[in-house]
């Protein structure tokens, strides 16, 4: 890499402080949330986003892209939602020159850098399967025709824990297609305060842009470019197998597991590493940023059977006891 490039990547990376700094201005709190998203974007993927309504969800992604300066769009996901509401339709549209008829392609609300599919489990799997090509190949295929979508693009669906009446759970393959699994939680008390402070005077605030589209291009580049131990790499492996129960000695997965994680995660879990090791302002990954990724990364992989169920027992705590008995030092 010549010094100039060198240089110019290290101002970007620089001015990711900044970014959560803007966010501020709008949100309050929610840090590690927010880290989470921006390690989803330079990372090259989609998240899943868990909460209950009311915690500024919609506003939170709204301010990441103005922060970013990147095309947002928000999809509704309803129980009559089809696939042409979200990826776009063929209109018949007439020349007036020649008077000849033809079909033309209408973009859907899918064709942005950053979409918020909110709700994404209250539509039928037949529209939550339209999201898999778009999700994993950033293209829409319509009439045969391909249509690339916006770089960079990411999908940030969202889903309610507490309502699942009349809804339609995602399946196991669709849900390893988000690279995290993020869960947002209540503000403190302080911040709750500040929150209905800020939002019932005449405080107005909105982040100033301090990235391009293509500055979030260089950054993913740079994000497959930052170092990881050959032997942090072989810890990850050995913490992907360790989440199946015919490969595993940890009692709570035998117990408590079904099926583990996929290869998939193993490849998850080390481009956010390395994510939020350039969130961090580092440019090797570190112990930390595994163990901190391990649960969003993980806890959508693995499949729960009856006892777990029956017991109480979330990823997380399966999660935790992994990371307890595979420990990794800080010189690894």
């Amino acid at each position: 890499m010549e010094n100039t490039e060198l240089t110019a990547y290290k101002e970007l990376v620089a001015k990711i402080p900044q970014l959560k700094k803007e966010i501020a201005k709008v949100i309050v709190g929610q840090e590690s949330v927010i880290e989470e998203i921006i390690i989803t974007l330079l990372a090259g993927g989609h998240c899943l986003l868990e909460g209950v309504p009311g915690l500024a969800k919609t506003l939170m992604v709204n301010s990441l892209s103005q922060g970013m300066e990147l095309n947002f769009k928000r999809i509704q996901f309803t129980p009559d939602l089809m696939p042409g509401d979200i990826l776009g339709t063929e209109i018949l549209e007439e020349d007036h020159e020649t008077g000849k008829k033809f079909f033309q392609f209408n973009r859907g609300p899918i064709f942005a850098n950053m979409v918020l599919a909110d709700e994404i489990n209250r539509t039928p799997p037949k529209t939550q399967a339209a999201l898999l090509e778009a999700m994993q190949e950033k293209v829409v295929t319509y009439g045969g025709q391909h249509h690339p979508l916006p770089a960079p693009f990411l999908i940030i669906a969202t889903q309610n824990p507490i309502e699942q009446a009349g809804t339609y759970p995602l399946p196991e393959a669709q849900l390893d297609r988000f690279l995290l699994y993020i869960k947002l939680g209540y503000p403190s008390e302080q911040e709750e305060l500040d929150v209905l402070e800020k939002t019932t005077g005449t405080y107005k605030g909105k982040p100033d842009v301090v990235f391009t589209s293509a500055d979030i291009q260089h950054l993913q580049k740079l994000t497959r470019e930052v170092h990881i131990d050959s032997q942090l790499l072989v810890y990850i492996n050995k913490l992907i197998r360790a989440t199946r129960p015919n490969h595993s000695e940890i009692q709570s997965v035998i117990d408590y597991v079904e099926w583990g994680a996929g290869t998939r995660a193993g490849q998850a879990l080390i481009l956010c590493a390395k994510a939020r090791a350039l969130v961090k302002g580092r440019y090797a990954v570190t112990p930390d940023d595994i163990k901190t990724l391990a649960f969003p990364v993980l806890r959508h992989r693995l499949s729960l059977h009856f006892r777990a169920e029956a017991e109480n027992i979330q990823p997380d705590a399966v999660i935790t006891k992994i990371l307890e008995a595979l420990p990794i030092h800080a010189g690894k």
